[in-house]
């Protein structure tokens, strides 16, 4: 089982930034692709970014490229999502979530991830 918490949500103003964290106690974390989906009320959740294990590749929903930036510090077992100029349609509960130990591909969809945070809440008022 592997147990993710995040943190860094919060409500903010349109054109603010936020930070978002995910921690983990697995030992396995280096081994395992992560990522960052989002649900917003009255919604399905969406994949919002993914990090590969080396963090040599990244990818992004097209409604936040440009504007987010997700990154990983193995050393700390720790996965970021730094999101900048933040819209009103950005506000979700934004889960922290990762793919299994045999995963190839970097996932670009909720159906790639195995293991998934409790959420943190982002509400970005205009």
């Amino acid at each position: 089982q592997v147990q993710l918490v995040e943190s860094g949500g919060g409500l903010v103003q349109a054109g603010d930034s936020l930070r978002l964290s995910c921690t983990t106690s697995t030992r396995t974390f280096s081994n395992r692709h992560m990522g960052w989906l989002r649900q917003a009320p009255g919604k399905d959740r969406e994949f919002v970014a993914s990090i590969s294990k080396n963090t040599s590749t990244t990818y992004y929903a097209e409604s936040v490229k440009g504007r987010f930036t997700i990154s990983r510090d193995n050393a700390k077992s720790t996965v970021y999502l730094q999101m900048n100029s933040l819209k009103r349609e950005d506000s979700a509960v934004y889960y922290c979530a990762a793919q299994g130990l045999g995963s190839t591909t970097l996932g670009k969809s909720t159906g790639a991830y195995v293991y998934w945070g409790q959420g943190t809440q982002v509400t970005v008022s205009s």
